[in-house]
């Protein structure tokens, strides 16, 4: 009888240690290593390759209607800068990435997220000049995902609050989360989201935001954290994911925990 009872504290203490479990998202994608780029689909790759939580990508929808990836608002093309959401496909498509792929569509950044089955992926959408564009992508991009049978894979973010409520209404079931780091828990909860994505910065002025949201069933992820002091303060205080350019040096501290 005392084995089964000491069998069974055990178990229950690794669920609770699994149920706190943090996670590491690589920002843009596994960029930092050879042949790899800022959301290419290289960095998706081997984001899945070293079985991270998710791998992140940012996306805009081009001026001709199409769902394209790419972090800035510009991008450059024979020394001229061009808005992306100004900027037909046909020209986009001109674009080199630093590894040398060419700028790519969400359909084939999804296409590759196929056969990715070790990570989420987390799509930021990208803040556009009208709600009406916004919520095209919005709509586009959900219907794609639920068309590729992904839809249990990815989660959204935004700093924009319609792309959230949105996402919300089209994908209800996935995870969302607010990235522009000025509404509290509270009001995060109120929105049904699942969770606060905020800044080192907010977070580090607002650290009781942490245990706010976890009281409130919510979930805490913290970007761009690069350095090893700020990794361990935010494992310190319980964040359940990290957001970062170095996965594997954040994946090495908390292994060390």
């Amino acid at each position: 009888m005392k084995k089964i009872l000491l069998s069974l504290i055990s178990f229950l203490l690794l669920g609770i240690v699994n149920t706190n479990a943090q996670e590491i998202i690589a920002h843009r994608g596994y960029w930092k290593t050879e042949g790899s780029a800022q959301n290419s689909i290289a960095a998706l790759v081997k984001a899945n390759d070293i079985n991270v939580y998710g791998s992140e990508v940012d996306i805009w929808l081009s001026s001709d209607g199409v769902p394209v990836v790419n972090h800035d608002a510009d991008v450059t093309l024979n020394g001229e800068k061009l808005l992306v959401q100004e900027t037909p496909l046909a020209t986009l498509r001109k674009v080199k990435l630093s590894n040398g792929e060419t700028l790519p569509t969400v359909e084939e950044y999804l296409n590759a997220f196929k056969n990715c089955n070790n990570i989420k992926l987390i799509i930021e959408f990208k803040t556009h000049k009208t709600k009406e564009r916004e919520d095209e992508l919005a709509r586009k991009v959900v219907d794609m995902v639920k068309e590729k049978g992904l839809q249990n894979r990815v989660e959204y973010i935004s700093f924009g609050i319609n792309f959230v409520q949105q996402a919300k209404r089209l994908h209800p079931e996935a995870p969302i989360y607010y990235l522009n780091g000025d509404l509290t828990p509270q009001i995060i909860k109120k929105m049904g989201l699942a969770g606060i994505d905020y800044n080192l910065n907010v977070i580090n002025k607002n650290p009781n935001w942490v245990a706010e949201s976890h009281d409130l069933g919510l979930k805490v992820n913290v970007w761009t954290v690069n350095k090893a002091e700020d990794i361990q303060s935010l494992i310190d205080h319980k964040v359940d994911f990290i957001t970062t350019d170095e996965p594997l040096l954040a994946r090495d501290i908390l292994n060390k925990q």
